[in-house]
């Protein structure tokens, strides 16, 4: 509804039940309105009741009444028919037309009160009048109870966009709720990585506004569509436990633990030479020289590369922030960096 703002008993930051008032509108014409649709169910009321007491025994009375007259016309008609004859044909004319007449009021009769009894034309239209009444009542009600704005579940308003005086207008936002309960943080993931993420898996999540803070997650939705302007999938991973300065809209990090390998051969990406390319490699430092060594890189999260094949544990990586050595150049090592599993 549209309606010109009165009260907000509510204030940013509060927390709120469901169903607690957030904000009231003027209700005066609304109100109007419904009291006018209270007397249209009071007028198909009563006239409901007037068929029912009053139209329909004076019409079953005046059936009676007509029976009996068109019973003493047939009955006259028939005696004298007999007995004694009509002095003329037009006085015979005249007696049929007096039975004919009895008789067309006996059905008008039968047909009144046909009309008026229940399941009848009268009955029916008078009945849907007041159905349609007590709907139209029903109607202006619940559009008076929108002028009362509820929560509709407990949370925390974070936002209000509205103040006293404003006009409130459909489509238009004027309080952001934060609900209480169930807690879900939603990203968006490069849509090459779908085929290793799925429901159930664990997660670690942290807020860039509490960097050296972490809380658990796991999978709980991945959606079936693609963001074709971003190339990416939203997941959604559901917050069993979550910290106090979780906060709605925040931006965070997420680490999903796509599979858990024991002792897996980790370097740090940034001595990978070529990462990202067809070819990658790493040099190695053996028997005093540089060797050039190509590598399969498996996962890749948090600085850290997983090697498939090319290195193995207890091997020395020369740093890439060392430079590019010519394959085979004599060095000697400083601080040798060497391979953990």
């Amino acid at each position: 509804v549209t309606g010109t703002v009165v009260r907000i008993p509510v204030t940013e930051g509060q927390s709120v039940r469901a169903g607690d008032t957030l904000i009231i509108l003027d209700d005066t014409e609304s109100r109007a309105l419904a009291l006018q649709a209270l007397g249209q169910v009071q007028q198909a009321t009563a006239q409901s009741r007037q068929l029912r007491e009053l139209t329909l025994p004076a019409a079953e009375q005046a059936l009676v009444q007509a029976t009996a007259t068109r019973l003493n016309v047939e009955q006259t008609f028939n005696r004298n028919l007999t007995a004694l004859g009509y002095d003329s044909p037009a006085a015979l004319d005249e007696a049929r037309k007096n039975l004919d007449v009895a008789r067309a009021a006996e059905r008008a009769a039968q047909l009144s009160v046909f009309t008026d009894r229940p399941g009848g034309s009268n009955a029916t239209v008078i009945a849907a009048q007041l159905a349609q009444a007590k709907a139209n009542l029903a109607a202006t009600r619940t559009r008076v109870g929108y002028r009362a704005i509820v929560a509709p579940r407990a949370g925390v308003l974070i936002s209000r966009e509205v103040e006293v005086g404003d006009v409130a207008m459909i489509g238009k936002a004027l309080m952001l709720l934060s609900p209480a309960g169930q807690m879900d943080v939603v990203v968006q993931i490069d849509e090459k990585n779908l085929g290793m993420v799925k429901l159930g898996q664990h997660a670690l999540v942290s807020a860039d506004a509490y960097p050296a803070q972490s809380f658990a997650s796991d999978v709980s939705f991945i959606n079936p569509g693609i963001d074709l302007l971003r190339a990416s999938v939203e997941v959604q991973l559901r917050v069993m436990a979550p910290p106090t300065y979780l906060r709605q809209d925040m931006t965070v990090s997420v680490d999903i633990e796509t599979a858990r390998i024991p002792n897996a051969i980790v370097i740090d990406t940034e001595d990978i030479h070529e990462r990202t390319g067809a070819h990658p490699w790493v040099q190695l430092a053996r028997d005093g020289h540089a060797r050039r060594q190509p590598v399969t890189v498996g996962l890749t999260s948090a600085g850290k590369a997983e090697i498939l094949t090319g290195v193995k544990a207890g091997d020395t990586i020369i740093p890439l922030s060392a430079g590019t050595i010519a394959d085979g150049h004599r060095i000697r090592l400083r601080a040798p960096a060497a391979v953990s599993p």
